[in-house]
């Protein structure tokens, strides 16, 4: 039953990370499990967590390690986390750093998206997350004691690819299905399009994981997909029209955040002066072998390696922890969830950063 598309829900409700499939002649409801703090995939109890994800780990880890001489690490993303995170790994930089702040070991658990990220998170199944801005944002505005430690990555593009034989302008998708990976940074990208563009009723925005876009786009079941860098590059060379890019519209591109609990923090009190001093290395190494990253990244995502120079800019990877570009981008993103009832309450910038980062 992967990849149904299902009709829209309210956007603090995360729907499953596994969809039913698509039926051109038949649809069904999708059940919503939990609020967006607290969201986890239902279905079947294919449940998303540190513990039923890929897990790797960078030293071997058993069920009976203590958590607290463990780190843990979680990551929206591929088989392997990319960018600064997945080259420190790569580079062996993170662990031998980490073992400096008295932890033993070192595991990365891999999620779907960001809201599942976050029910971890909560849960106190991991102890650090790699995430985009829109999940990062609405966890904090609903309570969570979160920092943030990090901007890896800032003007992440979002698309907007059509099916083929469809749509051409966005005046031509009135009335039609746009489906996108809710609770993401593409889909804050589409909200935003749709209200710039007075279009938010003239659509129906549906719930699609990633991993089940071409396929639906292939078969029609929905007449365009707001995606991500990478899938939307290769979407692109697939033959797939852009509509639209978030290029194009200042303030609708992603950031990348690291977040970890006050809790967390205050049993590690230099855990963020370190990290952020390893995270600085890679993306200053990565930049410094760029080819040999792209490599990597190619490898570790099963994108061919122009996909990958196109969709990951070395201009968008930050050496620092908080880039005045990245933190106008994040601001941008926090008023518009706010001023759309997306995030359940403001908060300050100033606030959620780590201090001692400025």
């Amino acid at each position: 039953m992967r990849g149904r598309i299902t009709k829209p829900i309210p956007y603090s409700l995360l729907p499953t990370p596994h969809p039913p499939k698509v039926s051109s002649a038949k649809l069904s409801t999708l059940v919503v499990c939990f609020l967006l703090l607290l969201t986890t995939a239902c279905s079947q109890g294919e449940t998303k967590s540190a513990n039923a994800i890929n897990a790797n780990s960078a030293s071997p880890v058993t069920a009976t390690n203590n958590t607290s001489t463990t780190l843990r690490v979680g990551y929206v993303g591929s088989s392997e986390p990319t960018g600064p995170l997945g080259w420190a790994k790569q580079k062996g930089i993170l662990e031998s750093e980490v073992q400096k702040l008295g932890f033993k070991n070192i595991t990365f658990a891999r999620f779907p998206n960001g809201p599942d990220l976050n029910e971890s998170l909560v849960a106190g199944q991991i102890d650090v997350g790699f995430l985009g801005d829109t999940p990062a944002i609405v966890l904090r505005a609903r309570g969570v004691n979160t920092r943030l430690l990090r901007i890896t990555q800032y003007n992440t593009t979002a698309w907007l690819v059509a099916k083929k034989n469809g749509p051409r302008t966005l005046a031509e998708l009135k009335g039609q299905k746009i489906a996108t990976q809710k609770g993401s940074y593409m889909h804050r990208y589409l909200l935003g399009l749709l209200d710039q563009t007075k279009m938010a009723k003239d659509v129906k925005v549906v719930h699609l994981m990633s991993t089940e876009a071409k396929s639906a786009l292939e078969r029609g079941d929905v007449a365009a997909y707001a995606t991500s860098s990478e899938l939307g590059v290769f979407l692109k060379s697939q033959g797939f029209p852009i509509i639209d890019s978030s290029a194009s519209h200042q303030g609708l591109s992603g950031t990348s955040l690291v977040v970890a609990t006050e809790e967390f923090l205050a049993k590690q009190p230099d855990f963020s002066k370190k990290l952020n001093a390893v995270l600085t290395e890679a993306a200053k190494d990565l930049k410094a072998n760029s080819q040999e990253y792209y490599q990597y990244h190619a490898k570790t995502t099963k994108y061919p390696i122009e996909i990958v120079k196109a969709s990951y800019p070395m201009t968008q990877v930050s050496e620092e922890p908080y880039p005045a570009e990245g933190l106008k981008l994040l601001e941008g993103t926090k008023k518009f969830l706010v001023s759309q009832g997306l995030a359940k309450s403001d908060f300050q910038l100033t606030d959620w950063v780590v201090k001692e980062q400025q």
